[in-house]
Order: structure tokens, then C-alpha cells, then sequence
């Protein structure tokens, strides 16, 4: 025991005079050290949950991006068979869709293709005229859809009905003409008044070169691009469409930061022009209240 006394009294000698030398108590090293090691296993969790986020993030992109090339090859498939030769001026024009129709290049690519086989048929197997009429078509439509708030996947299917000289969906399209045949060769005559070109119904060029007269008359064409360029909804569309690309490689990073930029600017111009009402009404506001409150307190 007096052993033990001897060495306890000199491990106490020790941390005096460490503490003295030093100014450190050996003696609160340890909880010093428990609260470091707390801490930094906290920090350790917060990094693993951050980690765990990003990765997580990165694969859902990932993941979309391999699906996103998928379809790609899929469509592209169609494409180069459909128009043979002339499948590289498709794929430009559905390259540039995310800006004149507001959809991304597998979106155009799936609903040219839905009607081109009739299409081509109808002009004779000509792939290069074939190829101007769809692209002509598709933004038809996704200016029709963006006038007048339709759906796009019901005037799409209009016009695949079109394709099959089914004209049951043509009131889709809310130009003034019902869902029937009769209707459809009033739409046509309508246009032949306009533009003084005789149209066949049985020929779907000439029904879509039509359609195109009328909604061009209305003032129907080019919303799409015109929104992409100058609204928060149709810049955003763009955007979307624009990442899709960008995600499976037919559109690049200049393009998808074009298409960022254009939004940002459109979300800025609404920010400015909305701010200086918004604080006169808060103001406004305040100022007829405030009496109110004051004489409801008085009140109380």
C-alpha cells in the first residue's frame, strides 16, 4: 500500500507540473478528447448523409441518361429507316426541337415517326420533302397545343388519326371544325380559299399542308418558339427538353446552357416587372389596415 501511495503521489507530482509548464490540466485531457471525438463522429455522419445524397443524385441522373440513350438508339433506329438518306436532316430538326417545339429530340423523334410511313407514301417515297412536312407538322402541333392549352399527346393522336383517314379527333385541334370527315373537307376548302392550292383529302401531305394554312391564318404559327423564347413555362420546357439532350448526348452543353440562361432571363424580366407592384400593394395594404388594427386594440 505505501507502494501504491508513492506511485500515485508522483503521478500527481507529474500532472502538476505538466499543468504548471504547460498550462494544461492532464486531468480534463480525456473529456477534452471524448468531446473532440463526439464531434467529429457527428461531422463524420453529416458527411456520409451528404455523401450518400450526391451519389444518390448522380445515379438518378446516371440512370436516366442510360435510359435516355436507349430510346435514343431506338429512335434513331426508326428514323434511319424510315427516311434512309434523308435521316440527317431529321435528327437535326429534332435536335433543335427543345427550341421550336418545346420537346426534346427522342420526343420529336417518336412522334414524327408515328406518321411518317403515311406521310411518305403520300409524297411518293420523296424522304427530303417528307422530312420538311414533318417537321412542319410537329410544330404545328406543338404550337396548336401551346395556344390553345391542349394536351399534346391528344393532338398528336389527331393527327395519327389523320394518318389513317380517321378524322373523329380533328376537334382536338379547336380550330372550328367538329370530328368528322365533312368536316375535315371544309377545312381543307377553307384553305384552298386561302392559299389558292387544291387539296386531296385521301393525300395526307395535302391534309397537313391544310391544317398548317389555317392555324397560320389564325395566328396559331410559331407560339412555341416565341413562348421558348420569351415565357417562364415555355422557357422552362425548353430547359427540360434541352437536359434530356443533353443527358443522351444529341445536344450539347452549350445548348442546355443557352436554354438555362434564356429562363433565368425570362424568371429576372417577370421578377422586375412584378416587384415594384407587389411592394406598392404590401405597402398599400399596410396603410388601411393599420388604422383598423389601432382602432380594434382601442377597442379591446
Amino acid at each position: 500500500s505505501l507502494e501504491i501511495a508513492k506511485s500515485e503521489k508522483a503521478l500527481n507530482d507529474m500532472n502538476k507540473e505538466l499543468k504548471a509548464t504547460s498550462g494544461r490540466d492532464m486531468s480534463k485531457l480525456k473529456d477534452g478528447l471524448k468531446k473532440v471525438g463526439d464531434v467529429a463522429l457527428e461531422v463524420s455522419k453529416k458527411l456520409m448523409q451528404v455523401t450518400a445524397a450526391v451519389s444518390g443524385a448522380l445515379a438518378g441522373v446516371v440512370a436516366a441518361g442510360v435510359k435516355s440513350y436507349a430510346d435514343l438508339e431506338q429512335n434513331l433506329g426508326g428514323i434511319e429507316t424510315l427516311f434512309g438518306e434523308s435521316a440527317d436532316k431529321v435528327v437535326e430538326n429534332a435536335k433543335n426541337a427543345y427550341k421550336t417545339a418545346g420537346v426534346s429530340a427522342n420526343e420529336y423523334m417518336e412522334g414524327v415517326t408515328s406518321f411518317s410511313a403515311s406521310l411518305l407514301q403520300s409524297l411518293g417515297g420523296d424522304t427530303a420533302k417528307a422530312a420538311d412536312v414533318a417537321d412542319m407538322a410537329f410544330r404545328d402541333m406543338a404550337d396548336n397545343a401551346n395556344k390553345f392549352g391542349t394536351d399534346m399527346s391528344s393532338i398528336q393522336s389527331a393527327y395519327q388519326g389523320f394518318a389513317k383517314q380517321n378524322y373523329t379527333m380533328l376537334d382536338n385541334l379547336k380550330l372550328g371544325y367538329g370530328g368528322t370527315k365533312t368536316e375535315m373537307e371544309r377545312l381543307l376548302a377553307d384553305a384552298e380559299k386561302i392559299s389558292g392550292v387544291k387539296y386531296d383529302i385521301k393525300n395526307l401531305n395535302d391534309v397537313y399542308e391544310a391544317i398548317h394554312v389555317i392555324q397560320e391564318d389564325l395566328g396559331v404559327t410559331g407560339t412555341t418558339a416565341e413562348e421558348a423564347s420569351e415565357t417562364i413555362s415555355g422557357s422552362a420546357a425548353s430547359m427540360k427538353a434541352a437536359f434530356d439532350n443533353f443527358l443522351n448526348g444529341s445536344g450539347g452543353p452549350e445548348e442546355l446552357a443557352d436554354a438555362m440562361t434564356n429562363m433565368l432571363r425570362n424568371v429576372g424580366k417577370a421578377i422586375a416587372k412584378l416587384a415594384p407592384s407587389i411592394l406598392s400593394g404590401i405597402v398599400t395594404l399596410i396603410q388601411q389596415l393599420l388604422p383598423q388594427v389601432v382602432q380594434l386594440l382601442t377597442s379591446l
